[in-house]
Formats: structure tokens, C-alpha cells, sequence
């Protein structure tokens, strides 16, 4: 019974530190950014496409996870710091670009299916993934939860996606008012038609965002 009490009481501290880990910044700096939403004004703001990745994680084989990102995003953040309810995310992911670590893997993604077959994954010519969001609850003083509709694919299928507001300010170099997120969320790739490899390769997909917006 002990034993039973010290196995779990070990998992429940390994996930408290892998939650912690995940939500912890890389350091702080001294500004200009500041996680304050009194650094925010209200307005529509672009996302500034060089500082925006999607990072997306599957497991391989049981043995370890393997990651790659989507970069180049374009889109909108309509934001209201005394109103988060009435925010309104719409940004797009060109798919064409993704990036891996393996020029193989990256080849493979957007290969055509050979002989008229469907692509495995993506195929040559993707189309831009579209997010849109539906819905926006907050749920702790810089913590909202953003349902939206993901169009990947040439699917559409709801997604929810956690978001955290990390920093607020003027930029140094162009004084535009910027305002950055950190993001998680969770897909099947089989409920958007990537069916390839799902005995060897998760089908969940982990996806973890960085994003920043400019007005």
C-alpha cells in the first residue's frame, strides 16, 4: 500500500512540475513589456508575422516527442482590456511553410500523393490554416480560454485554446503598441483528414503558441 501511495504521490509531483515547467518564462527583462494589463490599450492590432510561431508536438514511435513550427502568421487581435469577453482573434497559418528539423520530414509533409493518391499529410500546394475565434472567456487575471473554428486542411472543426497575456508595451524600435500571448491547445490530425502513420505517430496533436500583435 505504501508503495502504492509513494508511485502515485511521484506522478502527482511530476505533473505539478511538468505544468509548472511548461508555464514558467524563460527569464524577465526589465522591460519594455510588462505582464500589466493597465499596458494595454483597446484597439485592433496585427500580429506581427516574425515574432509569431505555432509550434506543433507529436510523439514518435512511444520513444520521444518530435516538434515542429509553423511561422509567417498574418491575422487580427480586436482587444479590450476592460472587456475580454468581446475580443475577436482571426489569424492565418500558411502550412506551405512549416519547418521541421529533418529535411526529409519537411519533403515528406508536402509531398503529393504519388499516382493520383491523396497526400499523406499536405500535399504540395496546401492551404493556409485559418483560426477564427467564436468565443472568449476569461478565467484568471491574464488567463483566457479562446474557442474558435480551425480550418485545416479542408476541414473545419472547433478548437479551444488556453491563452496566458505575458507582456504589454511600446516597441523599441517602432513605437507601435504591442501586446504578446503564450497559447496551448490540443487537435486530432485525424479529424482534419492527415490519417498517415497514426500506428506509429500520435494522433494528438500539442500545440503551443508564442504570439505577438502590434496596433
Amino acid at each position: 500500500m505504501r508503495k502504492t501511495y509513494l508511485a502515485l504521490a511521484g506522478v502527482a509531483g511530476a505533473a505539478v512540475l511538468s505544468v509548472a515547467a511548461v508555464h514558467a518564462q524563460n527569464g524577465t527583462l526589465a522591460g519594455p513589456g510588462t505582464a500589466s494589463a493597465a499596458a494595454v490599450t483597446a484597439g485592433t492590432y496585427t500580429a506581427d508575422a516574425g515574432h509569431t510561431l505555432v509550434q506543433w508536438k507529436v510523439n514518435h514511435f512511444g520513444f520521444n516527442d518530435y516538434f515542429g513550427i509553423f511561422g509567417d502568421v498574418k491575422g487580427t487581435l480586436v482587444l479590450d482590456p476592460a472587456n475580454v469577453s468581446a475580443s475577436k482573434v482571426d489569424v492565418t497559418i500558411p502550412v506551405s511553410k512549416v519547418v521541421t528539423a529533418s529535411a526529409g520530414l519537411t519533403a515528406h509533409l508536402l509531398r503529393d500523393g504519388a499516382d493520383g493518391k491523396p497526400a499523406d499529410f499536405f500535399g504540395s500546394t496546401p492551404a493556409d490554416a485559418h483560426f477564427v475565434s467564436t468565443k472568449v472567456s476569461k478565467v484568471g487575471d491574464n488567463r483566457a480560454e479562446i474557442t474558435g473554428d480551425l480550418t485545416l486542411n479542408g476541414v473545419t472543426k472547433p478548437v479551444m485554446i488556453m491563452a496566458e497575456f505575458t507582456g504589454a508595451g511600446k516597441h523599441p524600435f517602432n513605437q507601435k503598441e504591442t501586446v504578446g500571448f503564450k497559447g496551448w491547445g490540443r487537435i486530432k490530425r485525424t479529424d482534419f483528414g492527415v490519417n498517415f502513420g497514426t500506428q506509429v505517430v500520435t494522433d494528438t496533436v500539442d500545440l503551443e503558441i508564442s504570439a505577438a500583435f502590434e496596433k
